[in-house]
C-alpha cells in the first residue's frame, strides 16, 4: 500500500491551505452573519453571498470538483487518494465544501448521474450541477419506516405509460430547502413482489414538479442548516417521465451501494478534518489560559488528552487513507469492510476529540463565538448519516465471520 501524496497532490494542498488562510478562514463570522441577517428578515432560506464570491476564485485557483474520479465531464477530478488530503482540509469549516463544488449531497448526486444517467440526463442535470449553478437533493429516508433497512422504504414508483407516478413522503432531505436545489433523486419501490433487494429504484425528479410539498425543515440539535436545510417531503401523485429512470427498474440497490461508498468515504475525510482543527484550537487555548497557577497545557488531564487525540486522529487518517486506496485500486465492492470501518471510527474521533475541545474552551466551547459546538452537532449527525453505528457493524461483523466460515469449511 502507497500512501504517499504525490509532487500534483502536494501542491494541492499548499494551494487549497493558502485559499483558507486568505479566503475561508477570514469570513467565517461573516457567513454566519448572513445566515443572521436573512432569518431576522424573515427568510434564513437564502443562498449566501460569500459563497457565491468565493466559487469563481475557487475556480481560478484550479480548486473545482475535485471529487470526481474518471469523468470526461470533470476533468480536473481526483482518484479517492489523492482527494483525501484535500478534503479532509475542507472539513475544517464546515461550509467550505461548496465553495469547490465539493459538497454534499451534490457530490454523491452528481457521482451518480455520472455513473447512472443517460446521456441526455447528464446533459441536462450533471453538467449545471458542475458548473456550480444548481443544486440537488437525495431522498431515501422516510419517516414512517426504519429506514436504516432500505428495504423497508415504502415510496411508491409506479408506471403509467411513459411516466412514473411517485407517491410517498421523505424526510431528512438534506439540500431541499435551498431554492438553487433543483432535481431530486428519490428511492422508491418499483416491485413490491420483486426479490428483496430488486424492489428498489431510483428515479429523477424535478424539484419543481407538479404534486411536490416541501413540508417543514428539520433542525439538527437546534441548528437549520439553513440555505442548505433538511426537509420534509410529500411526494403526491408526482408524474416524471420514464426516460428519468435510472439504470432500470429494481436497480435501486446497485446504485446506492455505488453511491454511498463515496460519499461515506469523503464524509470520513472532513470529519478528521473537523478533528484537526478541534485539536488546533485545543492546543492554542491550552498554551494561552491560565487556572491554578499554571497553563492549562501544564496540566496532566490536558495532556493526556492532546496525546490521545493526536493518536486517534492519525489511526483514522490511516484508516481512511487505505479504504481510499482500495477502493481505487480493487473497486468500492471489495472495499466494503474497510469503508465500514472508517464510517464508524472517523466521527466517533472527531466527536471525541471535540468534545475533549469544548470542555477546555468552557462556556465558550459551546457558543457560536467558536466553530467547535456546531461541528459537534455535524459530528454527532454522521453517527446516523449514510447508515447508522450500528449498521456499518454488523456489516463488518458478518464479513469478519464469513471470512472464518471459509477458512474452516463451514
Amino acid at each position: 500500500m502507497q500512501f504517499d501524496y504525490t509532487s500534483k497532490v502536494g501542491e494541492m494542498q499548499s494551494r487549497l491551505l493558502d485559499f483558507f488562510e486568505t479566503q475561508i478562514y477570514p469570513n467565517e463570522h461573516r457567513y454566519l452573519a448572513e445566515i443572521q441577517a436573512n432569518r431576522q428578515e424573515g427568510n434564513a432560506w437564502v443562498p449566501t453571498r460569500i459563497i457565491e464570491e468565493l466559487k469563481p476564485l475557487a475556480r481560478k485557483a484550479g480548486l473545482w470538483n475535485l471529487f470526481l474520479p474518471r469523468s470526461q465531464r470533470a476533468p480536473e477530478g481526483l482518484s479517492d487518494l489523492e482527494y483525501a488530503p484535500l478534503c479532509e482540509i475542507m472539513g475544517r469549516v464546515p461550509w467550505s465544501a461548496e465553495v469547490f463544488n465539493c459538497s454534499a449531497p451534490d457530490t454523491g448526486n452528481m457521482e451518480t448521474l455520472e455513473r447512472y444517467a443517460s446521456e441526455a440526463l447528464k446533459d441536462r442535470w450533471l453538467e449545471p450541477l458542475l458548473r456550480g449553478e444548481i443544486r440537488s437533493a437525495f431522498l431515501m429516508t422516510e419517516p414512517a419506516v426504519a429506514s436504516s433497512d432500505a428495504t423497508n422504504i415504502a415510496c411508491r414508483i409506479e408506471r403509467d405509460g411513459n411516466h412514473y407516478v411517485i407517491n410517498g413522503t421523505k424526510w431528512w432531505s438534506s439540500g431541499a430547502g435551498d431554492p438553487r436545489c433543483k432535481v431530486y433523486i428519490v428511492m422508491g419501490k418499483t416491485g413490491p413482489d420483486a426479490e428483496r433487494h430488486q424492489q428498489q429504484s431510483m428515479i429523477l425528479v424535478p424539484a419543481e414538479a407538479p404534486g411536490i410539498t416541501v413540508k417543514r425543515f428539520l433542525p439538527v440539535f437546534g441548528y437549520d442548516d439553513a440555505p442548505h436545510g433538511h426537509m420534509e417531503i410529500e411526494l403526491k401523485n408526482v408524474r416524471v417521465p420514464a426516460a428519468n429512470m435510472l439504470l432500470g427498474e429494481g436497480r435501486g440497490f446497485e446504485i446506492a451501494q455505488g453511491r454511498l461508498g463515496p460519499g461515506r468515504i469523503h464524509h470520513c475525510m472532513r470529519s478528521i478534518g473537523a478533528a484537526e482543527r478541534a485539536l488546533e484550537l485545543m492546543c492554542k487555548r491550552s498554551l494561552s489560559r491560565v487556572a491554578f497557577g499554571k497553563p492549562l497545557a501544564e496540566q496532566g488531564v490536558t495532556q493526556e488528552r492532546i496525546a490521545e487525540a493526536r493518536c486517534e486522529i492519525e489511526m483514522a487518517r490511516l484508516m481512511t487513507l487505505k479504504a481510499a486506496w482500495l477502493m481505487d485500486t480493487v473497486g468500492n465492492k471489495a472495499a466494503r469492510a474497510e469503508i465500514a470501518m472508517i464510517k464508524v471510527i472517523a466521527p466517533n474521533v472527531a466527536l471525541k476529540v471535540l468534545d475533549w475541545a469544548i470542555q477546555l474552551h468552557g462556556a465558550a466551547g459551546v457558543s457560536d463565538d467558536l466553530p467547535l459546538a456546531y461541528a459537534w452537532a455535524n459530528q454527532r449527525t454522521l453517527r446516523l448519516a449514510d447508515g447508522p453505528d450500528e449498521v456499518h457493524r454488523n456489516a463488518i461483523a458478518r464479513l469478519e465471520l464469513q471470512r472464518h466460515r471459509q477458512s474452516d469449511g463451514v
